[in-house]
């Protein structure tokens, strides 16, 4: 089953190391497209191993400049010590930090699962007023999410809207597909009202198409985001319409965690990628 969920996985992830998630910042670079580089892995409780992570994301903001590539990195807490407590997440994340701002590379804070949101929100204000060259995601399955969006776009935040791909319970979150997608849209909607900067992070023709047509009657600074991979099709529309598309690129050997709640996260994910390997094997 491993060797399956690998050859479907492989897809979307650039590999195991640095190098190989270069290599795909350079392939979405050069179709017009930024990269978001993001190491997979979560819930880091061993120094040692925080500390490959704190030096792979510090070697790869060094490196856009060099391999000439628009991008940005993504970064979990709990890969970076929140597992172990929010001063050891803090402490890790100004390091980062600090190489960011020496690079003017953008950097957006990944959320997990419900039971870290106020952690997250709180680590994105502590180091917002320090670096604005940051953003946070926000899950539209979570019904808390109006209020976080409200309070967040109201100091100024950068806001990268995904669905959310963390199992929840049903007191805190939607849990069909109708639901998940109304709020998206609703959210977006307060996005492009009163938003600041903004990425809409969706492989859902409705909302991509919706978040076109709101962008002509609210003109904003916003991108859409895709995993690698995935909605070939409408990467390349979107950037011949003169929109900033940006691939989100995995890379690392704990690729099965991730690639088991990209899979449940949505069954059409199961389909678009299908689609998307037929299509990449006609070129």
């Amino acid at each position: 089953m491993e060797k399956v969920l690998f050859k479907i996985a492989k897809q979307w992830i650039a590999g195991d190391t640095v190098d190989d998630a270069l290599i795909a910042a350079k392939s979405a670079y050069s179709l017009r497209r930024h990269a978001i580089i993001n190491k997979l892995g979560e819930y880091h409780t061993s120094k040692k191993q925080i500390k490959v992570v704190l030096e792979e994301y510090q070697k790869i903001v060094n490196s856009f400049r060099k391999w000439k590539i628009r991008g940005a990195i993504s970064i979990k807490p709990t890969q970076i010590g929140l597992s172990i407590s929010q001063k050891e997440c803090n402490r890790n994340f100004e390091k980062i930090i600090q190489k960011a701002r020496n690079a003017h590379v953008f950097v957006w804070l990944d959320m997990e699962s419900s039971e870290h949101t106020d952690e997250t929100i709180e680590i994105y204000h502590t180091f917002f007023s320090k670096y604005e060259r940051l953003g946070i995601a926000l899950q539209a399955n979570l019904k808390r999410t109006d209020n976080d969006l409200n309070d967040l776009i109201g100091m100024g935040a950068k806001i990268r809207l995904v669905k959310g791909a963390y199992r929840e319970k049903a007191n805190i979150a939607f849990k069909t597909k109708k639901d998940v997608d109304n709020n998206f849209i609703k959210l977006m909607k307060i996005l492009f009202k009163k938003g600041n900067e903004f990425a809409i992070a969706s492989h859902d023709t409705k909302i991509i198409q919706k978040a076109q047509s709101l962008s002509k009657k609210y003109p904003r600074k916003f991108e859409f985001q895709f995993l690698k991979g995935i909605r070939e099709e409408f990467k390349s529309d979107l950037v011949k319409k003169k929109f900033v598309v940006s691939e989100y690129i995995p890379y690392g050997v704990n690729w099965l965690p991730y690639s088991i709640r990209r899979i449940k996260e949505r069954k059409r994910n199961i389909l678009l990628l299908g689609s998307s390997l037929i299509q990449s094997h006609r070129v």
